[in-house]
């Protein structure tokens, strides 16, 4: 049952990532010819007359969304960015407590980040303030600090629990590519 929730966990937060990634690249792009196009003689006359005023303001709170999830899916797959100069020189026992240690204080700080945005989002809730071009209540921007750190939380959790029992960290190695070695193994182009 938990390897079915942690599984959804996983791809609600990769759907999550490439929605947010995918749609602010779409905004961007129809609002940057749509400006550039009303601006053009002969066309402007044929460009549908929208209001895109708002499409910055949303694709800066959709990147916020993007970055706060996407580094707790950095904690996961072991891509998240971490100095580890002392940890390779170190072996055995002193390794194993040094990376307990680095990753459940990467916990505690996203725990504490969770719950102080936690407290500011209730706070800037009783405000009533909207954005500036949406007009959309500010506490809903401002909710990925919460669950965005929340959710990094229990990944730093997750990894040092995995961490304890296997010995084994998560990794990415730089030259996969996903889906290659499906093509092999079906004998297609590898």
């Amino acid at each position: 049952m938990l390897r079915l929730l942690n599984k959804a966990l996983d791809h609600l937060e990769e759907w999550l990532i490439a929605t947010l990634i995918g749609g602010a690249t779409l905004l961007i792009f129809v609002a940057v010819v749509h400006r550039y196009a009303s601006g053009v003689p002969y066309i402007q006359d044929y460009t549908i007359r929208w209001d895109l005023s708002w499409a910055q303001e949303l694709c800066i709170f959709m990147f916020v969304w993007m970055a706060k999830f996407g580094a707790a899916y950095g904690v996961r797959t072991g891509i998240h960015v971490g100095v580890d100069v002392v940890l390779r020189k170190l072996h055995g026992r002193p390794y194993q407590l040094l990376v307990t240690f680095g990753l459940l204080c990467g916990a505690l700080f996203t725990g504490v980040v969770a719950t102080l945005g936690g407290n500011f989002v209730w706070h800037i809730s009783q405000t009533g303030q909207t954005s500036a071009d949406m007009e959309i209540p500010m506490w809903w921007a401002y909710l990925c600090i919460p669950l965005g750190s929340s959710l990094m939380c229990f990944r730093f959790l997750q990894v040092a629990w995995s961490f304890w029992r296997t010995g084994e960290l998560p990794h990415h190695d730089h030259g996969h590519v996903e889906g290659l070695e499906e093509e092999a193994k079906m004998g297609g182009p590898a």
